[in-house]
């Protein structure tokens, strides 16, 4: 076997080692996968996988002729992690909405448990206000507080666990919280994989595309019309995807860099007593 064809043999296994390390890595960032990443920095595995993959798109001596299967693996791989970045992040930002508005409503009930807890004339007025945003077990507990000629008795002891219990629950967020910290490791792997391939991936020229409907046009020059027809479809549909995805890896950067993305923690400040009706909460 001649040198040149050792050498081709060698790129052919790598390129099929690279294949399966790309598909690899998307088996593991699969939305619909039971087992999820769940520490990028204590994942070596993962890592090198990453690593391998970027260093064939980096060293790889003849980018002109690029391998296309290679290359279109690649840029799948960075367009699903970009788009499952993208999702993450839009979770993130409901979990920071929720979690503002338990903590907002722990507020609520707290101040309600006082004025049943003080038999406040009001406190009938406020349960019923709160009455459409709280479970209609707590509703139902507060009336029956209210109701209660002493505040010594084993049922109102075991009623103001009940409450406290749920105004504990809204303060700590701790499901929210768990979810989280799930969701923003996988963004950590997601937005790794999106930006340590893609900036390898920019330097490789696309491979041409064979066209059938090109093909096609140019074999029926006579149909003029049906030629720019055509055209225009394939101009229309064949939107330049390419560049709109490095856009979206630069977006991913800028996001990363953003600390309640990553390692977010909000911290609301709540005044010790709210309006009437008018829960807020302010947030750093």
């Amino acid at each position: 076997m001649s040198k040149t064809d050792m050498v081709n043999v060698k790129m052919v296994i790598t390129e099929e080692k690279i294949l399966a390390n790309i598909e690899k890595v998307q088996k593991m960032i699969n939305a619909n996968s039971k087992k999820q990443i769940v520490e990028l920095e204590e994942d070596s595995y993962f890592k090198d996988l990453i690593e391998s993959i970027k260093t064939y798109l980096i060293e790889y001596p003849e980018k002109e002729n690029f391998p296309k299967d290679v290359y279109d693996a690649a840029y799948k791989l960075v367009e699903y992690a970009t788009s499952q970045f993208e999702e993450s992040t839009k979770l993130i930002e409901d979990l920071i909405r929720q979690r503002e508005k338990n903590i907002a409503s722990s507020v609520v009930l707290k101040e309600t448990l006082e004025l049943v807890e003080s038999k406040d004339p009001d406190w009938k007025k406020k349960v019923q206000d709160i009455s459409k945003d709280f479970p209609a077990e707590i509703i139902d507990t507060l009336g029956s507080m209210g109701r209660a000629k002493s505040n010594k008795t084993p049922t109102y002891l075991e009623d103001l666990k009940i409450v406290n219990t749920k105004i504990a629950n809204l303060e700590s967020n701790l499901h929210i919280e768990i979810d989280m910290e799930r969701i923003e490791d996988r963004s950590k792997a997601l937005s790794y994989i999106g930006i340590e391939i893609a900036d390898a991936l920019k330097e490789i020229p696309a491979p041409e595309e064979v066209n059938i409907e090109d093909e096609i046009i140019e074999e029926q020059q006579n149909f003029e019309d049906a030629s720019v027809t055509n055209d225009q479809y394939i101009k229309d549909t064949r939107i330049d995807v390419k560049p709109t995805l490095w856009e979206r890896i630069k977006n991913m950067k800028l996001i990363r860099s953003i600390r309640y993305v990553m390692k977010i923690k909000v911290v609301l400040e709540l005044p010790p007593a709210l309006p009437e009706g008018k829960p807020e909460g302010q947030h750093n």
